[in-house]
């Protein structure tokens, strides 16, 4: 029977002809042409000490303008590269649209410069300029950060070398999981499924072969963990050589900076959650109960309670998805129903593609396309929900500045994550039998410990890891060490096996955009609870209060963020204890249902 929504994308209606395509090579040309112009500019005004506000507020209307242009190359080139690793063409432009990138980062390093350079009546003048009025908050940003950094000359060269060496390395790791496969029994014959493939088997119904894929998928990755301990190694020693040079001594300085968000508020977060594990550890073990085994292993945690789990075809999934958003948002849903209507999603299930999910977004063509590989599981359907918040969140911002259209992670998963829960709440309310309702409860309390306990340990890791990288290289063996040490930790020592190779398999670890790629996710699970909270509240009139909310979060700390959308404070315990207790409510409601 045909599907009645494509799995498979449209990129053609941003560049047409993919890695081929003439309107792309077109397009960075030209882009090219305008970095090396608009840098010749900046240089020359610089020169002659040009301090007339007016002209520095036209160069930032020009570098937002600009900016559209270099982050539509880029997020074409994640969609070429992720669609088929071996696109080889794709990766080449790739290595060209980083160049772009670098040179449209020293742009804006060197209007950093002269923002710091201002004196404070000339500063006065220039926020007061017409046009800077709606994007102060990310001027006074971006000089506060500058002050913090490097003189600008200086933080050019870290930008450049970064090319062909923080970001290489970065590179060198998608090159190789590109390539690898992962070699699994299945019906007496041998299969070579690549990792996103495989990795989809992991959550399988049948615990022979969850286990089964689990061990060939650690021994995939073991078998490339002397050069992923390399890749890691240097991308690390890169950001830590860069944090020295500018007299910074905590890891966490830059992620926090990035998302927007103090060190108090991380701290009390982990400490409320760590107080509340206990409660979730119970959950595992009833799980465990359940599946027949003494302790769930790290490939049991998201197994179904089940083999009788219907899978959901793609077209269902749409349906219900575009349904249930329409109950809290008749704009969300619609957006959906766009979204799917014209082949914004590639969802296929099939050989080359890179594995995992994500939502980018086009700006001149205020377009977004959400890649994942769907296969029909209730978590599927939670990821298609999920990257579609993501892609709802950059819709209501497109009529801001760019400047205040870049939110940071941990507000961006905030997003996501309330439209993940909307679908999954009311997959469990309108459950027809107990035996439903405790698999939908069971796939929604497998994200809290996801976020709980998976985030925690990847934190764990990568803090520890940084402070061993401080004093020199970490071996592979230790860096396993690390990895089960944390996990170990983080699942409060509850599981029976744990994945050493984990530090090798996470993407997010060597992805080198953003460091500490985990707190983030477990930051906007928790503050989206909290919305959630409250639209089940409002109902129908919290709709354009969410908007709202969105379009602040590129303009806002997220302590700010937080006391003047939902009133409360981050940096205490009781918004986030409340959050817990909410999620709470599902866990009840399971223990009771299994009740012997």
């Amino acid at each position: 029977m045909a599907l009645k929504y494509s799995e498979v994308w449209n990129l053609d209606t941003i560049f047409p002809g993919g890695s081929e395509s003439k309107e792309f090579h077109e397009h960075l040309g030209k882009l090219e042409s305008e970095l090396n112009v608009f840098q010749e500019d900046l240089d020359k005004a610089q020169a002659v000490n040009n301090e007339d506000v007016a002209v520095w507020a036209s160069f930032v209307n020009e570098a937002q303008e600009v900016g559209k242009k270099a982050r539509e190359a880029g997020a074409f080139i994640s969609c070429l590269t992720a669609q088929d690793v071996n696109d080889d063409q794709a990766k080449l432009l790739g290595g060209k649209v980083k160049q772009l990138s670098t040179k449209y980062s020293s742009i804006m390093t060197s209007i950093d410069e002269q923002l710091l350079a201002f004196n404070d009546a000339q500063w006065d003048a220039f926020v007061g300029q017409n046009d800077m009025k709606d994007i102060l908050f990310n001027l006074n940003e971006r000089r506060k950060n500058a002050k913090e950094k490097l003189p600008a000359d200086k933080e050019k060269l870290i930008q450049r070398l970064s090319v062909d060496g923080y970001q290489a390395w970065g590179d060198m790791y998608n090159v190789i999981v590109g390539r690898m496969k992962v070699a699994i029994e299945e019906n007496g014959e041998t299969k070579s499924l690549s990792v996103g493939q495989a990795s989809n088997k992991l959550s399988d119904k049948n615990r022979d072969v969850r286990k089964h894929v689990f061990e060939r998928f650690e021994e995939a990755w073991d078998g490339e963990s002397e050069v992923f301990s390399n890749t890691l190694n240097h991308l690390a020693g890169f950001r830590l050589e860069t944090y020295e040079a500018r007299g910074w001594d905590q890891v966490l300085k830059e992620p926090l900076q990035i998302n927007r968000m103090k060190q108090e508020t991380l701290d009390v977060m982990w400490e409320t959650i760590t107080k509340n594990k206990q409660g979730f550890v119970d959950y595992m073990g009833r799980k465990a109960e359940l599946l027949g085994l003494e302790k769930l292993d790290i490939y049991d945690i998201s197994a179904p309670l089940t083999e009788n789990v219907a899978e959901v075809s793609y077209d269902d999934a749409a349906e219900m998805i575009v349904e249930q958003f329409g109950a809290f948002s008749p704009k969300m849903a619609a957006f959906a129903q766009k979204a799917f209507d014209e082949r914004w999603i590639e969802a296929e299930s099939r050989d080359g593609k890179r594995p995992g999910g994500f939502c980018t977004s086009f700006p001149l063509k205020e377009e977004s396309r959400i890649f994942m590989t769907y296969d029909g599981s209730a978590s599927n359907v939670a990821t298609l929900a999920h990257e579609l918040g993501h892609a709802y969140h950059q819709h209501v911002m497109n009529d801001l500045p760019q400047l205040s259209q870049r939110y940071a992670m941990n507000v961006a998963e905030t997003a996501s994550t309330f439209a993940e829960m909307i679908v999954a709440d009311a997959t469990v309310k309108t459950a027809k039998t107990d035996e439903e309702k405790i698999q939908l409860l069971d796939d929604k309390l497998n994200r809290s410990v996801a976020f709980f306990m998976n985030i925690h340990s990847r934190y764990l890791f990568e803090t520890r890891f940084y402070e061993e990288r401080k004093s020199g290289l970490v071996s592979k063996t230790r860096l396993n060490e690390l990895m089960v040490e944390a996990q170990k930790e983080a699942y409060c020592d509850s599981l029976g096996e744990y994945s050493p190779s984990f530090w090798a398999s996470k993407l997010h670890f060597h992805i080198t955009g953003v460091p500490f790629y985990n707190f983030p996710y477990t930051f906007g699970y928790l503050f989206s609870m909290g919305i959630y909270a409250k639209a089940a509240e409002e109902g129908a009139a919290f709709e354009e209060k969410y908007i709202e909310l969105l379009r602040d979060t590129g303009r806002l700390e997220v302590e700010e963020l937080a006391k003047k959308h939902l009133d409360v404070d981050l940096t205490k315990p009781e918004f986030w204890q409340s959050a817990i207790d909410f999620l709470k409510q599902d866990l009840d409601t399971f223990m009771e249902l299994t009740k012997k």
